[in-house]
């Protein structure tokens, strides 16, 4: 009763990532939000448009844009909303909401990102039995236990820190809600909460990385088996928009979880947890797109039907 009567005493954060900077920056931020909305909607408008598309890469890479689209969502709104009003704070019963969703998207695209490194293993090592091996009774509860994986996990930890008593300390050294910058300023014990980030650092962080960098040693083995140059790079182009993604998305989140904590500035820490969360999310689809011939003919294929009807439509109204 002591904990919660405390708990109660702060009824909001101040977050002090964005305090003192320019409301320049909104234009920005509101940029990069607009082109993660339009860049992952479209590619998974085009999954569900292309019939060329309905392929066990493109079901995962569908779930990858909406998890993008979400986790964006759960921060940069609440960003331009405090820029607007040049008060940089968040209530308790809005800290918590968005450390949810924040950690469930987090978690699910690690596990996602391992089922998508299994799946490019099992077209290029297991070519024979790739339509069984990643049938639809398998691909769907595979990208379903990503999503419970990732919820599950912050479910916890939500549950940890609604347990947590904070005496009145309410600056959040980060631009958002996440567990270690709530842990240094509660004033209850934090050990559980503690011994719970070091778990999920190994299960939802480190495993999938592990799994993904076992698929790509076995991938990299059959690849140089291909005799010819020909054959090596298709199966190489078929890993490698996803490979990079992997490297920018474990590569930020190890940064943003895993740096010391003493020895970098706010201004430091305001940057990577930028990249983490907001940048990030705005590369993928412009990663896939870039780098993926069959996205690139989908997309063509979609705006040149859009130009035909709007053609058409033209010759309606003129007659």
């Amino acid at each position: 009763m002591e904990a919660n009567n405390q708990t109660t005493q702060v009824m909001e954060f101040v977050l002090l990532g964005f305090s003192g900077m320019s409301i320049l920056l909104l234009p920005a931020f509101l940029t990069i939000y607009l082109f993660t909305l339009v860049g992952n909607s479209m590619i998974f408008t085009l999954i569900q448009l292309d019939s060329r598309l309905h392929s066990p890469m493109y079901f995962f890479l569908s779930h990858l844009s909406c998890l993008d689209v979400c986790y964006s969502s759960v921060t940069i709104p609440k960003i331009l909303v405090n820029f607007l009003r040049q008060r940089h704070t968040i209530s308790y019963n809005q800290c918590m909401a968005q450390m949810f969703f924040l950690m469930t998207f987090a978690g699910t695209e690690c596990a996602l990102l391992a089922v998508m490194a299994y799946d490019r293993y099992a077209a290029i090592c297991q070519p024979l039995h790739y339509a069984q091996l990643m049938s639809r009774r398998v691909c769907v509860p595979l990208a379903t236990t990503s999503w419970i994986w990732g919820l599950l996990d912050s479910a916890i930890h939500t549950a940890l820190c609604t347990n947590l008593a904070f005496c009145g300390a309410n600056q959040i050294h980060h631009i958002f809600c996440d567990v270690p910058p709530l842990l240094k300023i509660a004033c209850s014990d934090t050990y559980v909460n503690e011994m719970a980030l070091h778990a999920a650092s190994i299960f939802v962080g480190i495993s999938p990385f592990l799994l993904v960098v076992v698929s790509y040693i076995f991938i990299l083995s059959a690849i140089l088996r291909i005799r010819s140059n020909t054959g090596r790079q298709k199966a190489f182009s078929t890993c490698a928009a996803h490979i990079v993604v992997v490297i920018i998305y474990f590569g930020m989140a190890n940064v943003n979880y895993n740096r010391p904590s003493a020895g970098y500035s706010l201004e430091v820490d305001t940057l990577v947890s930028t990249l983490y969360c907001i940048i990030t999310p705005m590369l993928n689809p412009l990663i896939y797109s870039l780098r993926n011939k069959e996205v690139k003919e989908a997309l063509r294929k979609v705006l040149g039907g859009a130009l035909r009807i709007v053609q058409s439509a033209k010759i309606l109204t003129h007659k």
